[in-house]
């Protein structure tokens, strides 16, 4: 009798022992698991994040403003640089002749200087971003484009340049107003319009869906001429952190007509 209840109190030891061995095997698998949900959640957030901010970069075009085989000029609302601008803006075709004319490129220097592409132009590192045929056509344009833009609008403008084929190059952008301050972003600079496909979608580019977006790496820089105009350029990213950075430069466009009634010219 006694062993046998010897024998009941050990299997019931040993059941208890055993019972405490799942309790804890199953108390360490539920931490692992929720260590795992929350990696999840975590991952998921990142993912969503730049989610956003990848459908951020991607500007909605609204209105056409102007279109032909080689220019199209159109209204868009891109989030990554925000709303509330100066909408509908009025300028006159000079006045923004005056700024266009100001805007300059400066390519960077060279050991050796590459040769020009047949039919293009021979011109120094510092020069400037239009000439005076492509200003006459795009700044009565532009102009349209800011009478009739809201205040969450921008105005585009996505250019292929005729060159000798397969040359031909591509220099697009969006303007905005912003009380006094003329906002210039240069996308593309005559880059090529034959790239090769991105590397990890394997698909090309549409610069005309996206003419804020570099289809090639953008080795030029953008300023202005007079120096004297520009606005300082880390007061757009403090105002809005999830843009992208891009080559914008500010311009107080009032007081450089004001002050420069006739077109400004980039000394040579």
């Amino acid at each position: 009798m006694r062993e046998k209840k010897r024998l009941c109190w050990i299997a019931e030891e040993l059941y208890s022992y055993h019972l405490r061995e799942v309790r804890c095997w199953a108390h360490d698998k539920l931490k692992v698991i929720k260590m795992k949900n929350s990696g999840l959640v975590v991952f998921l957030g990142i993912v969503l994040l730049f989610g956003f901010t990848a459908c951020q970069g991607r500007p909605v075009l609204t209105e056409p403003i102007y279109e032909d085989q080689s220019l199209i000029v159109r209204l868009a609302v891109d989030q990554t640089i925000g709303s509330g601008h100066s909408h509908p803006a009025t300028m006159t075709t000079q006045e923004m002749a005056t700024v266009l004319s100001g805007m300059i490129i400066e390519e960077p220097s060279r050991v050796l200087p590459s040769l020009p592409l047949p039919g293009q132009r021979n011109e120094p590192p510092r020069h400037p971003a239009f000439t005076a045929a492509e200003i006459d056509l795009l700044a009565p344009l532009l102009v349209k484009g800011l009478s009739s833009a809201k205040p969450e609008e921008i105005v585009t403008f996505y250019w292929i340049t005729q060159q000798p084929p397969p040359n031909d190059q591509v220099t697009s952008g969006g303007i905005f107003v912003e009380d006094d301050k003329f906002h210039f972003i240069l996308g593309n600079y005559r880059s090529p319009t034959r790239y090769p496909p991105d590397a990890e979608t394997m698909q090309s580019l549409d610069g005309r869906s996206n003419p804020l977006q570099p289809l090639v790496p953008q080795e030029a820089s953008l300023t202005f001429h007079p120096e004297t105009a520009l606005v300082a350029s880390e007061q757009g990213v403090l105002k809005n952190p999830f843009r992208a950075k891009r080559r914008e430069i500010a311009v107080l466009f009032k007081q450089l007509t004001s002050n420069t009634p006739d077109t400004v010219h980039e000394p040579h």
